[in-house]
């Protein structure tokens, strides 16, 4: 995802630097990448946040079981 937001960030570039375009179109394909961008980002964002769901839940789970067998054990 990062490399699909470094490639619109990197024509835009081009495109700016090129000068062939109007001040309008380039604003307007700048709003475009930033709108890319901000999907990007959310779309990240959101993995991580799952990703991170994913971990305390497992660990949790395991300390659950951990704690579990001591008892048991110590019964």
């Amino acid at each position: 995802m990062l490399k699909k937001f470094a490639l619109v960030a990197a024509m835009s570039a081009f495109l700016v630097a090129c000068g062939g375009e109007n001040t309008e179109a380039m604003e307007q394909e700048a709003k475009e990448a930033e709108a890319t961008a901000n999907e990007l980002l959310d779309q990240v964002s959101a993995g991580a946040e799952a990703a991170t769901e994913a971990v305390v839940d497992s660990t949790a789970a395991a300390a659950e079981s951990a704690v579990e067998q001591v008892e048991e054990a110590a019964h």
